[in-house]
């Protein structure tokens, strides 16, 4: 048809005018029909997945020189479209969605296609409960694990019994502290992007609601804590206060991220009495290593909400440190690698242990050299790299303790073979 139309285009002729204003229609129509195809077949791609943030950019001049960026979210199969002008280096305005969770442009987990597979109700409970991003609960879990490893008889691995207990008592108890902090923070979420779309902050849940999710919780966590010794019934049942008094630490000091690790390494104090019933120097000094650990992962973690906090009068050492949060965290890491080789002289853990700290060494050198504390998707990634950290130290200690016996035999051995040869010498000497 638009070859028609040409040919009758060139005729200088009224028929002629007709055929060049269909022409240029035809023209203008065949792009626009390409353009909205090419669209749809991107938008096609993502629509078979529920729940999954995708993005369909769509360069266009404006009348006035601008550049327009469209995104579009795909959630339950329904298109809607964010735009939030913002301006660009060039001076342009682009339009943006806004940044709303750490995991911001990353393919769903396991654990949120699980969450996103159940019904709205129960979704907003497990979302309360943070089971969508479980590296919360690893982080929680570590120290525990570290702990019963280090605490472990020479030459064995640690109880699988208590690690059962302690792992599903991390998953229950950072669950806990979670809906303990949206509680607080119901009204602060509502206003940082990131933190919007939770359940209290967008009525999703009523504070009842959450109440009483929290009653659970606590009666599974206590169950839990009841199945070990007395000792550690008591030394458990004292952080509960850190668990309620974290989140208001926030609004009053320029470190709670030094509260949070406190209360989120616990862990590595009840796993050391679980085992012995006693408390040791080794197990104060994993205390402190985990302190430090806390302190680093979590300041990054507090770059992706900085510039909100800063509005809402919110305070974090991400903060506080500011652009030299880099420099800090070096000597925050350092203290943490030297309470880790002290803890391991004081445990008499094998060589294996030592040598599974230069790779663990390395994993803090590098998270902190490469972090962009002003990008929020760069700070999550290098949060959420942490597990590494747990995991490398958890296999050294349950190596260097499966080692322990031969070293202790051989030292035995020494000491045997001296006294030996001392009680020989005494003997000449009497003759």
């Amino acid at each position: 048809m638009s070859v028609v139309w040409r040919i009758f285009g060139k005729a200088r002729c009224p028929l002629g005018q007709v055929a060049r204003h269909q022409t240029a229609w035809w023209s203008t129509l065949r792009n626009f029909t390409s353009t909205h195809t090419r669209m749809e077949v991107q938008q096609s791609k993502l629509e078979g997945r529920s729940d999954v943030q995708g993005k369909l950019k769509k360069q266009r001049n404006c009348r006035e020189g601008r550049s327009e960026e469209i995104r579009f979210s795909i959630e339950n199969g329904r298109q809607t479209e964010h735009s939030e002008i913002e301006a660009t280096p060039t001076g342009h305005a682009q339009m943006t969605e806004p940044y709303k969770n750490p995991d911001y442009g990353q393919a769903l987990t396991l654990a949120q296609r699980g969450v996103n597979a159940c019904p709205s109700t129960l979704k907003a409970y497990l979302q309360l409960m943070r089971l969508d991003r479980p590296i919360g609960s690893w982080l929680l879990f570590w120290p525990c694990g570290w702990s019963l490893a280090l605490a472990a008889p020479p030459g064995c691995l640690p109880d699988p019994t208590l690690l059962a207990l302690f792992g599903l008592g991390a998953l229950v108890m950072r669950g806990a502290g979670c809906t303990i902090n949206d509680m607080w923070d119901r009204n602060i979420d509502k206003q940082v992007s990131r933190t919007a779309s939770r359940p209290l902050a967008d009525n999703t849940l009523s504070l009842m609601d959450a109440m009483a999710l929290l009653a659970v919780q606590l009666g599974l966590g206590c169950f839990i804590l009841l199945q070990l010794n007395f000792t550690s019934v008591l030394l458990g049942a004292s952080s509960l206060g850190l668990v309620v008094v974290y989140p208001l630490m926030k609004r009053v000091t320029w470190f709670p991220q030094l509260v949070l690790g406190f209360t989120f390494n616990w862990g590595a104090l009840l796993g050391w009495t679980a085992t012995t019933s006693t408390l040791a120097p080794p197990a104060f000094l994993l205390y402190g290593a985990g302190v430090a650990w806390t302190l680093i992962y979590d300041t990054i973690y507090a770059h992706q909400d900085k510039d909100d906090d800063a509005q809402l009068g919110i305070k974090s050492t991400a903060l506080k440190f500011g652009e030299n949060t880099q420099p800090c965290l070096a000597v925050i890491g350092t203290g943490m690698v030297v309470s880790l080789v002290s803890m391991g002289a004081a445990a008499n853990l094998a060589w294996p242990y030592y040598l599974s700290l230069v790779p663990l060494s390395g994993h803090i050198i590098r998270q902190i050299w490469t972090l962009d504390i002003n990008d929020p998707a760069d700070c999550g990634r290098k949060f959420r790299s942490n597990r590494h950290v747990g995991i490398l130290l958890f296999l050294g200690i349950v190596s260097g303790t499966l080692l322990k016996p031969s070293q202790e035999l051989e030292r035995t051995e020494e000491k045997d073979t001296r006294y030996r040869g001392e009680a020989g010498r005494e003997e000449r000497v009497e003759l």
